[in-house]
């Protein structure tokens, strides 16, 4: 191994190279230990999933962080279960929300444009 100092953009680093079929000068460095392998991610959740709320709306919230491109109901509106009430855009991808649930949009949570995080309430159904 030889001990070089590079200089990168006004920046000093010291590095050590191997000298290929040359004769080592230092001992050798002990690999560094073993990095434990990151645990497995949670499972998604639902596309949207309805819970039980405040006079017994039902809740459609978002499944990931992103960002809201379009709101399809508006309060007042007749959901039924497989009606797509809004569309999340997540790691360049562009999701779709269905309702989950049968009813009438009593509120409308979020708008286009705007950020949200697992678990916000887009809509809420009576």
């Amino acid at each position: 191994m030889r001990k070089f100092n590079i200089t990168v953009n006004g920046k000093t680093y010291a590095v050590d190279v191997e000298e290929v079929g040359g004769v080592q000068t230092s001992a050798p460095v002990a690999p560094a230990p073993a990095v434990a392998p990151a645990p497995a991610p949670a499972p998604a959740p639902k596309a949207a999933s309805a819970s039980s709320g405040a006079m017994g709306a039902k809740k459609v919230t978002a499944p990931m962080p992103g960002t809201i491109m379009s709101v399809k109901v508006n309060v007042g509106d007749t959901v039924k279960a497989d009606t797509l009430v809004a569309v999340l855009e997540a790691m360049k991808m562009e999701n779709e929300i269905f309702a989950g649930v049968e009813g009438t949009v009593a509120s409308v949570n979020a708008s286009s444009g705007a950020s949200v995080n697992s678990g916000d309430v887009i809509i809420s159904v009576n």
